[in-house]
């Protein structure tokens, strides 16, 4: 599989078909995956394979029957193949370079998908598909992982496990061609994979798209494999009006599957007959060429100076993937190198080296950022208005509101770790019951150095505030808006940020929510505001003001 991540510049010089290597985006157990620009011409995406992937004729005679196969394949849902070149001294694979987020790492930034956005990802990756199965080839490894977010877009990528549906050959003893998970049942009996594994796998891709968890677990992957033989799936949280479709998908046998054709009819039918156009469109370059541009690369032009000294391609493999093969295979003479893996959210598994760090972050539109910033100063205003209005109240309120939030978050991220560990069980939701009280301990000690934190900021900011002689009202006004920016970025923030922004973030991706969510809120500030003008400050449960008897010396 190809991964993402955040580019590192290759060796100064370094060009593979004509492409300058820009910079490198990840790796898999096939190859290097690099950002590479010819003179004039718009980046590719470079896989250069990997010398023992492709180290004897019949190999190369595969890759390229392979390559010619899938460079038929002409769809605005797929990285389509652009260039290559199975016979050179590097062997590459050139695709169309897609901007953003893998799926699994947008869902971790973003959010499940919902709605519209649900139906709209449903229909792009069937279309995809329907794009491969027209010539003759089967993905074979649709996860989360291979599909880029581009905007709200998903794109196909990594054919590096696709091949020629009629080519026998490719069958080989002890191989698992696949990431346990995402394979069809027959795939895992050892059968050979159809079109209806690709739909197996469609289905579990959008199951983690829709609830954010691998539909059959977390755990080793001889469990997972077992889950996905009997088809013990979790939906837990998919939305309700694509359930039955992914569930009929996911069915263990291949012929009570719906096909390809009848899965585009039924997201047809659930989305009335109407188009469906995606909201944001992407920049075809964004930071992987910034960052490379950053690190001293200049925007090539018609000639270009040759580095003074060659870069041989193979001098740059030093990374722990080097001697991919199975620790059993090894002769006892010979130390196999280390692996260095991550298990991703959606379950399956990337190595990596160590040099690589996190995905690079997703780019989120201009107007989206407003509308989030927009909700969120509402959310202040309101407790700003709140705090002027009955102070003692609205501190009571406050501190509930951060203690139920940072319980909510760490049970969450409890529950998430556990299915991490050893997958989704039934008696998920019980050990969640018993484990609450324990999370409810535990989110009070953070909530109660937050509140300390804002509470104090707040009272520095009220004796400043006394020492101006500003009114009671306007005093408390400024306390109030202290005092929520102090509890939003204050120590321990994160668990109340993090369930707030799941909220705010989704409803900032579609206008009239937002709008309508925006105005409700705004209105409550408002009407906060209006009460305090009308009826001053409400200090229940006591009877009198703070320092109301208290004035300044008359020198001062």
């Amino acid at each position: 599989m190809t991964t993402y991540q955040r580019p590192q510049a290759p060796p100064a010089g370094l060009t593979v078909g004509g492409y300058t290597l820009r910079a490198r985006l990840g790796e898999g157990g096939m190859g290097v995956v690099h950002l590479g620009q010819k003179p004039g011409e718009r980046p590719v995406a470079i896989k250069v394979l990997r010398p023992h992937i492709v180290g004897d004729d019949e190999a190369r005679r595969r890759l390229a029957r392979e390559v010619s196969s899938l460079s038929r394949i002409r769809s605005r849902r797929i990285a389509e193949i652009v260039d290559s070149d199975p016979w050179g001294e590097i062997p590459y694979v050139a695709t169309r370079y897609v901007p953003g987020l893998s799926l699994h790492d947008h869902v971790q930034e973003e959010g499940p998908l919902r709605g519209d956005d649900l139906l709209w990802f449903a229909d792009c990756l069937a279309e995809a598909l329907e794009a491969v199965h027209s010539v003759g080839v089967l993905h074979r490894d649709i996860k989360p992982s291979n599909v880029i977010m581009e905007g709200r877009t998903p794109i196909l990528i990594d054919f590096g496990l696709a091949r020629v549906a009629d080519d026998s050959r490719i069958t080989m003893n002890g191989w698992l061609l696949g990431t346990p998970g995402y394979l069809a049942p027959e795939i895992l009996y050892g059968d050979d994979a159809t079109v209806a594994s690709d739909v197996h796998a469609w289905a579990a891709t959008m199951a983690y798209a829709g609830t954010g968890r691998a539909p059959f677990g977390r755990g080793p992957s001889v469990a997972i494999m077992d889950r996905v033989r009997r088809g013990e799936h979790d939906l837990t949280g998919l939305d309700p009006e694509v359930l039955e479709l992914v569930e009929e998908a996911l069915a263990p046998r291949a012929e009570d599957r719906p096909t390809l054709d009848e899965v585009r009819d039924w997201i047809e039918d659930l989305a009335g007959g109407e188009p469906r156009e995606p909201r944001v469109q992407a920049h075809p370059v964004t930071l992987p060429y910034a960052a490379a541009a950053q690190q001293g690369y200049t925007a090539p032009t018609e000639v270009e100076t040759p580095a003074a000294e060659p870069v041989h391609w193979s001098s740059d493999w030093s990374s722990p993937m080097e001697g991919f093969y199975d620790d059993r295979d090894a002769p006892d003479d010979h130390t196999v190198p280390q692996r260095q893996t991550r298990v991703l959210p959606d379950g399956s598994t990337e190595y990596v080296s160590a040099e690589y760090g996190g995905p690079a972050r997703e780019r989120v539109p201009a107007g989206e950022r407003i509308r989030r910033s927009l909700l969120l100063l509402a959310g202040g205003g309101v407790v700003t208005g709140a705090i002027a209005f009955a102070p003692w109240i609205a501190l009571a309120v406050v501190a509930i509101v951060i203690w139920l939030l940072r319980t909510g978050s760490i049970a969450a991220s409890s529950s998430a770790d556990r299915r991490n560990r050893r997958g989704a069980k039934w008696y998920d939701g019980i050990q969640a019951l018993l484990a609450a009280p324990w999370h409810v301990v535990a989110g009070l000690g953070g909530t109660v150095i937050l509140l300390f934190w804002s509470l104090g900021i707040a009272v520095a900011v009220a004796l400043v505030c006394f020492a101006a002689s500003l009114s009671m009202t306007t005093s408390l006004t400024v306390v109030g808006v202290f005092f929520a920016l102090a509890t939003w970025w204050g120590p321990g923030s994160e668990r109340v940020q993090s369930p707030i922004r799941r909220v705010v973030h989704p409803l900032a991706r579609r206008g009239v929510p937002w709008l309508l969510a925006t105005l409700l809120v705004a209105a409550l500030a408002s009407a906060l505001g209006a009460a305090v003008s009308a009826q001053g400050t409400d200090w229940t449960p006591d009877d009198s003001a703070p320092f109301s008897d208290v004035s300044l010396p008359s020198w001062l």
